[in-house]
């Protein structure tokens, strides 16, 4: 994958390609594939995203902490019965969010786009997309496909570890990626793509990373709602037009340089920000099994 934003736009304007398109010549070249055993590897993936996205939002799973049961199946629930103050899709994206967090925190199978603890983002964004526009999985797997690219940059320049960077590095970087990809499903361009994906990480860098009892449940999974609705509003506003004035590559080194300046506490260690409040550190003691002198 090439390394910034203007080689990216500049090769694919050359050959008047999408950032799909070089995505999957390069990756069938790296791992010796052809295009077909590569779509079909994505396809795979989908599958377990469609599956992850749609687990819980008819029903509820019972976790031993009970700290984010049945929020997909209230979600969904609310926006069929109700007017919701967003939309009936926004809300339904984020019951689908919360169904794959849901089935993470159940040991259930999940698609890692890129963490554990920010998988429900990627799903929601594409299943949403796919019901609202009727999109096919071709259309889909290009959508994963310039994630993969995206993610690639991403990883060049800063990391999508919350022990390494919070949770700009696993919610941001999953957003940013769906972002991209919502954009190219939607035949914006290479250069609008990477726009979005910038604006994505803008809007929450220095992110903390502060699970209770180090678990990826809560705030976890308020996170991945939330990070799917911030690649929906980036990826508006560079469909409509809006750029970010520093290219995504610079973007991604400013969230490295970020990540590292947060305090240890506030890295996925359980120990500051909302896993240091009193109920986080209650909750922490139980699932470490710690008895109070």
């Amino acid at each position: 994958m090439l390394n910034t934003a203007k080689e990216v736009i500049e090769a694919c304007d050359k050959d008047n390609i999408h950032i799909y398109d070089l995505v999957l010549q390069g990756e069938t070249k790296a791992l010796k594939m052809t295009e077909e055993e590569m779509k079909n590897k994505i396809r795979e993936i989908l599958e377990v995203m469609k599956g992850s996205s749609q687990e819980t939002l008819e029903k509820s799973f019972e976790t031993e902490y009970k700290m984010i049961d049945g929020f997909a199946k209230m979600m969904n629930d609310y926006q069929k019965e109700k007017d919701p103050l967003t939309s009936k899709f926004l809300v339904r994206a984020m019951a689908m969010a919360f169904s794959t967090s849901e089935t993470n925190a159940n040991m259930g199978t999940i698609a890692a786009a890129p963490t554990a603890g920010s998988s429900g983002i990627m799903p929601a964004a594409l299943m949403a997309a796919k019901e609202k526009y009727g999109l096919d999985d071709e259309v889909l797997i290009n959508g994963l496909l310039t994630s993969i690219g995206i993610g690639q940059i991403i990883g060049k320049y800063a990391t999508f570890a919350g022990a390494e960077g919070g949770c700009q590095a696993e919610c941001g970087s999953a957003s940013a990626m769906a972002a991209a990809a919502l954009v190219e499903m939607l035949d914006g361009s290479p250069e609008e793509a990477l726009h979005a994906a910038s604006i994505t990480l803008i809007n929450v860098m220095g992110l903390a990373c502060d699970p209770i009892a180090g678990l990826v449940e809560y705030p976890c999974t308020f996170r991945n709602a939330s990070g799917v609705m911030n690649s929906f509003i980036s990826a508006d506003m560079a469909l409509a037009g809006i750029k970010s004035i520093v290219p995504f590559d610079e973007v991604c080194q400013a969230m490295g340089e970020v990540g590292h300046l947060l305090h240890e506490s506030i890295r996925e260690t359980g120990l500051g920000g909302l896993a240091g409040t009193k109920t986080g550190q209650e909750i922490r003691a139980k699932f470490l099994n710690i008895k109070e002198d």
